[in-house]
């Protein structure tokens, strides 16, 4: 005969059982949901993605564990060359929950490995990524991992998925000239074609500088998208939607478990820093290459370091 230990025993065996039941359903159903939106994503995606080739590169690993991404934004046309319309490295620091951004100018007049001196978006058009790293490496001393290209159809797919409903954009004045839209000045939500124009603008009193400007502002804006509720549920779809739009030497398992620490984590602010920083350049014109930034390398080499190891206030944009 059973005892009343027994009895007690066995409910709290089958209270396990189906809490264990509802843990592995719940489980099952979140797996299944972002199955569905990943391939939700990348069939929205299919027809218009980046061309794709088997692309060199040689990164190498940080032995304190940070992780330097190479992100360029792609001008790709049809039966033309592509051509990087910004260029960026981005880190991001597990250990600190950090995340900081360096703009590079692509005009600074730069040493590039295998050919003369040239303005730094031409090493990507010489050699694409794997050139790219190899002049960011002798000219500011950054060691990359890895390289991330995305073209400006995935740029407007990304925002449209995280954010449908548009990202908030203080417009401060009419944009219009080479950017395929027209910009009003004021307060206003921009969908993906339009906060792309946003970022290419050029044409203001800072030129390139304020482009830059608002390319960290764009990714300060879409980080704290992805970051919100609504854009948590998003990442699954999200990864599906640009995976035909990017193209990276990072593997796909190695890019979810970065992406899911990244999300889990939530780093709270994005330090920016823009070079070549102030005092550290000059204008020139090159015979050969036009106008020009010609640069203090050391200058800008101790910036960069500085703002990666957080020696000195060399961030010229902290956005919250």
């Amino acid at each position: 005969m059973a005892t009343r230990f027994d009895k007690k025993t066995r409910r709290k065996k089958r209270r396990r059982r189906i809490i264990f039941l509802f843990v592995l359903l719940f489980i099952i159903a979140i797996a299944a949901y972002a199955v569905l939106q990943y391939y939700s994503g990348v069939k929205q995606a299919e027809n218009d993605g980046i061309k794709k080739e088997k692309i060199e590169f040689h990164g190498k690993k940080d032995a304190n564990g940070k992780v330097n991404f190479l992100l360029l934004g792609i001008d790709q046309r049809k039966n033309e060359k592509s051509r990087t319309d910004s260029m960026m490295v981005a880190q991001y620091d597990p250990k600190n929950k950090t995340f900081k951004l360096i703009s590079l100018m692509r005009d600074m007049f730069v040493e590039i490995p295998g050919y003369k001196n040239y303005k730094l978006n031409t090493a990507y058009f010489l050699g694409g990524p794997e050139l790219l790293r190899k002049t960011i490496k002798q000219n500011f001393d950054l060691d990359i991992q890895y390289y991330v290209m995305v073209n400006f159809k995935g740029f407007e797919k990304i925002v449209d998925t995280v954010a449908p409903d548009g990202v908030e954009i203080n417009v401060k004045q009419e944009m219009s000239k080479n950017i395929g839209v027209t910009l009003h000045p004021g307060l206003q939500k921009l969908h993906g074609k339009e906060l792309l124009g946003y970022a290419r603008f050029r044409h203001d009193a800072k030129g390139d500088f304020g482009r830059v400007e608002r390319q960290q502002e764009v990714i300060k804006a879409l980080k704290d998208e992805v970051l919100s509720v609504n854009g948590f549920a998003k990442a699954p779809k999200l990864l599906g939607t640009i995976e035909p739009y990017i193209q990276t030497n990072m593997n796909t398992s190695d890019a979810i478990a970065l992406a899911s620490e990244f999300l889990l984590k939530r780093p709270k602010n994005i330090d920016s820093l823009t070079v070549p920083v102030q005092g550290a350049y000059q204008n020139a014109y090159i015979s050969y290459d036009g106008a020009v930034l010609q640069i203090d390398k050391e200058k800008n080499q101790q910036a960069i370091n500085d703002f990666l190891n957080g020696k000195s206030d060399t961030a010229n944009n902290t956005t919250p």
